[in-house]
């Protein structure tokens, strides 16, 4: 064998070794973090509507909807409540054992428990509730039926739909 080869073999194994110290001191068997847990995203909905889409299709895309609600909110005016960050919150809020609700801190809260599992940061709650803050004013029938508006949908002016839309609304508030 040549020096090169038994030089490599050397450092191989010392390297090997060094990389096995850390189990050595776990001498009851465990291996560092192998207890931890992640908790699993916890389903909490309202008994008295649907969501505004598929559950499949929220987890995927209720960012989208946030963000487009957040726009047509801020930049056009449009207040309607079915993608709502405050209606979200209406209905997937869950309050602990002392009937007190669970706040964004704590990872048992509807969107703490999701966000953390998919590790993601949300900051959506600095500024806005994270508890329920006045009571839903979408309706079952309105769940998911609600339209949203596109560029060739606002030009200018609300449909008559649009607007019994947002009459209901600010009827029920």
């Amino acid at each position: 064998m040549s020096h090169p080869t038994t030089f490599r073999r050397f450092v191989g194994g010392l390297i090997a070794t060094l990389l096995m110290l850390p189990l050595a001191a776990f001498s009851d068997g465990k291996l560092p973090f192998s207890e931890l847990e992640i908790a699993e995203p916890q389903r909490h909905f309202s008994s008295t509507q649907e969501c505004v889409e598929p559950e499949q299709e929220m987890r995927r895309n209720h960012m989208e909807y946030i963000l487009h609600q957040r726009d047509k909110t801020m930049h056009e005016g449009i207040r309607t409540r079915q993608y709502a960050l405050e209606e979200c919150i209406n209905c997937h809020a869950t309050k602990d054992e002392s009937g007190e609700y669970i706040r964004v801190e704590d990872p048992r809260h509807f969107c703490a428990s999701c966000h953390t599992y998919a590790s993601v940061n949300i900051d959506c709650f600095q500024c806005h509730a994270d508890v329920p803050v006045r009571p839903s004013t979408l309706h079952k029938l309105q769940s998911g039926k609600a339209p949203q508006h596109t560029d060739e949908q606002f030009a200018g002016q609300l449909s008559g739909e649009t607007l019994q839309l947002l009459a209901s609304e600010g009827k029920s508030q």
